[in-house]
């Protein structure tokens, strides 16, 4: 029974894998992403400060929602 599962688990996440590397590998995600690389710079050269304290506040947010402190 184990092994069934174990075998049924290692087959979702082979394919799991198998679809990630075809997305990673697709040439118009490959450029959707260059494209969203390019917006990011583009605003953190236009507004830095701002593009500063975004990426403080969102560090502290996953820092607080990582830490595991429940106070």
């Amino acid at each position: 029974m184990n092994d069934e599962i174990v075998k049924n688990v290692t087959d979702k996440l082979d394919l799991a894998l198998e679809r990630g590397k075809q997305l990673i590998e697709d040439e118009e995600v490959q450029q959707r992403i260059q494209d969203l690389k390019n917006v990011a710079e583009e605003t953190v050269r236009k507004h830095p400060i701002k593009s500063i304290v975004v990426g403080l506040a969102v560090g502290f947010l996953v820092g607080k929602a990582l830490s595991g402190d429940d106070e």
